[in-house]
């Protein structure tokens, strides 16, 4: 009731066989695992392969972030075959359906969001916190916008000079979220890319608008988790977890990694299960994995399991 735990559960793959799960500070910490085929590898028996694996190894949930051609029947057959939740991230697709995302109307975001939502995907993520006035803050930093979702964003708001779309119906999207149980996955598109930009003005700037919609959110009866940030030195970790709860309200955190070093392309499942442990210590709810691919490809089969057993251990 009061926000710390989701449960992440459209009724419509409920129906296809979905057993849910609760994510939150006071229930065992969860991984999820990353599938989805690109415009350029893999198709829909890989995918559905990675997904067997992931949670053979022990994934909790998995997130397709599937591009190219045939997303939504491949994002069908992934959650018909998932007993855990599936999330994603709607930007991808609405990117994927224009030339350029500058000619996105918001009402074209949510008739993906709506489409998705009625496939039964239980949680998405959606980057509404990355606000206009944020974008200048990201100019001094090292690797900028390394979110694909926040670049998309700040393209948008870069090429029209008005407020972040997204956050113009978020009351829109949360009538479709609560329709449907979709749980809210506020994603975090001002993340750092490296240690030198981890906890820096516009990441916090962004982690307090995203408390704001939480409250918004919860008020509109949907259910809220919060994204956190990739690249995080050991020493900041605490800090960022304290920061999160006591801004959102102790809403299930949900982090990549974090990376805990900008120095081990290959071995970055390692490194950022390094961050993961201590967030998870600290009070994290779910943890996104990372495989040996990250930084450096698009991962297989053996990528997904080297990841899942990582994040498990």
């Amino acid at each position: 009731a009061r926000g710390r735990m989701v449960i992440p559960a459209n009724k419509n793959h409920v129906a296809k066989g979905l057993q849910p799960i609760g994510i939150g500070i006071a229930a065992r910490t969860k991984i999820n695992a990353n599938i989805g085929k690109s415009a350029v590898a893999s198709d829909t028996s890989c995918e559905l392969e990675k997904l067997f694996t992931a949670v053979k190894f022990g994934a909790d949930t998995v997130m397709d972030l599937s591009t190219g051609d045939q997303i939504n029947a491949v994002r069908d057959r992934i959650i018909g075959a998932s007993t855990v939740p599936v999330g994603t991230v709607p930007i991808y697709q609405t990117a994927q359906e224009l030339d350029e995302i500058a000619d996105m109307r918001p009402q074209m975001f949510l008739d993906v969001v709506e489409q998705q939502a009625k496939q039964g995907v239980d949680y998405m993520t959606v980057h509404c916190a990355l606000l206009k006035e944020h974008l200048p803050l990201t100019n001094n930093r090292v690797t900028g916008i390394v979110s694909r979702g926040g670049a998309l964003m700040a393209k948008w708001m870069t090429a029209h000079g008005q407020q972040n779309p997204l956050y113009q119906v978020f009351s829109e999207l949360c009538e479709i979220f609560r329709e449907y149980d979709v749980t809210w996955s506020l994603g975090d598109g001002l993340r750092p890319g490296c240690l030198a930009d981890a906890t820096d003005e516009a990441q916090l700037a962004e982690l307090k608008v995203m408390g704001e919609l939480g409250r918004r959110a919860r008020d509109l009866g949907c259910q809220v988790m919060i994204e956190g940030p990739g690249h995080v030195p050991m020493d900041q970790i605490e800090q960022n977890i304290r920061l999160q709860q006591q801004w959102c309200d102790e809403a299930p955190f949900y982090v990549l990694g974090p990376v805990v070093t900008d120095i081990a392309p290959g071995y970055d499942h390692i490194t950022s299960a390094i961050g993961a442990a201590m967030a998870a210590w600290y009070g994290a709810a779910m943890l996104c994995y990372v495989t040996p691919k990250e930084h450096l490809g698009l991962p297989d089969l053996d990528d997904v399991r080297q990841g899942v057993i990582a994040y498990k251990i």
